[in-house]
């Protein structure tokens, strides 16, 4: 599939988004011959979507996020502005109130940047409050990825517009909406699986019993990645939410060190300094010349998720981490349609 046909499908708005990826992989006549009539128009937004710094990218690309792949309902296509290297890190989402106390916003700000300067990626939805601190947090040492509830180009708050220039400069503004698509009350909840999708953590700080960001920590769960939640103020209802997660099971977070060591990369038992983070994050490389997964690959031959849960009986969702250390190290490579290769 050409990207052209694959923006042709993010122009269709009832577009049904559950098990697309298995549908356009089997090559399903239905979804082709929608892409191909649609195919004109596709390329004239692509192109004036270019002249204002958008791009698109394609699922079957080798640079789409894998994570996002391995979700039940990916999008055809991510619509962005910023470097796209941002999305090769391990990344963490972190979403909470929008009406967030003076507390929660010190606390996201901070945590933001700790993670950030630990070399992983924050990765929120741009919205007032936790999300933005977070945000803000991020770009004092490293990189964020926003991911909104409309076009690229339509920022939602307009506040918000000057983070947005920001998080494109050191990091992505990201879309699975054609440029132009206003914020509608529904595409939020529908974004909130894309945040949860790219991250393999989400942190929730400050959400009442109704939160939107209950809906991100639910999404994590569906697809299998941790949720964490940070404990707050248990005489101002607003953190009800947060501690209902960790009634059930939620890990508590009290600063960017128990995201990390709950994540697997730092000492079990201690607090790691940034630095020890970031040396952790590279231990893979490692452990990778003995690893079982190297091992039960043929060199050079390409291997989807589902194909390399099927070889090593490792579910899907436990796998993907592994996969994406492994690529970090240099030990496996990325190809088209989210496949992977060990390299000759």
């Amino acid at each position: 599939m050409t990207l052209d046909e694959a923006v042709a499908l993010s122009l269709i708005p009832d577009l049904a988004r559950f098990g697309l990826v298995e549908r356009l992989r089997s090559g399903d006549p239905v979804l082709l011959d929608q892409a191909a009539r649609l195919a004109d128009r596709a390329r004239t937004v692509r192109a004036c979507a270019a002249r204002e710094g958008i791009q698109a990218l394609a699922w079957n690309d080798p640079r789409f996020p894998v994570p996002l792949l391995a979700i039940a309902d990916s999008p055809p296509v991510l619509w962005y502005r910023g470097a796209l290297d941002a999305l090769d890190a391990p990344a963490v989402a972190i979403v909470g109130s929008r009406a967030a106390s003076a507390v929660a916003l010190e606390t996201a700000t901070r945590v933001g940047a700790d993670l950030a300067a630990m070399g992983i990626t924050v990765v929120s939805g741009l919205a007032r409050g936790v999300d933005s601190a977070a945000h803000r947090g991020a770009l004092r040492t490293g990189r964020t990825i926003a991911v909104l509830g409309s076009g690229v180009d339509r920022v939602y708050p307009t506040e918000h517009r000057g983070l947005a220039e920001e998080v494109a400069v050191a990091g992505l503004v990201v879309s699975e909406y054609p440029p132009g698509t206003p914020p509608r009350g529904f595409h939020f909840p529908q974004r909130n699986r894309l945040i949860s999708g790219l991250s393999r953590a989400v942190v929730v700080i400050e959400a009442s019993e109704r939160s939107g960001s209950l809906i991100t920590a639910a999404c994590a769960l569906d697809q299998g990645r941790e949720v964490m939640a940070v404990p707050g103020n248990v005489l101002s209802g607003r953190s009800r939410g947060a501690h209902a997660l960790i009634r059930d099971g939620a890990k508590i977070v009290e600063g960017a060190d128990d995201i990390v060591v709950e994540l697997g990369h730092g000492p079990e038992g201690t607090r790691s300094a940034a630095g020890a983070a970031t040396s952790s994050l590279q231990r893979p490389a490692a452990a990778a010349p003995v690893d079982p997964l190297l091992r039960a690959m043929h060199a050079g031959q390409p291997y989807d998720l589902d194909g390399l849960a099927g070889l090593t009986g490792v579910d899907a969702v436990r796998l993907l981490p592994r996969l994406l250390d492994l690529e970090l190290a240099g030990l496996l490579r990325r190809i088209d349609g989210g496949r992977f290769m060990r390299p000759a």
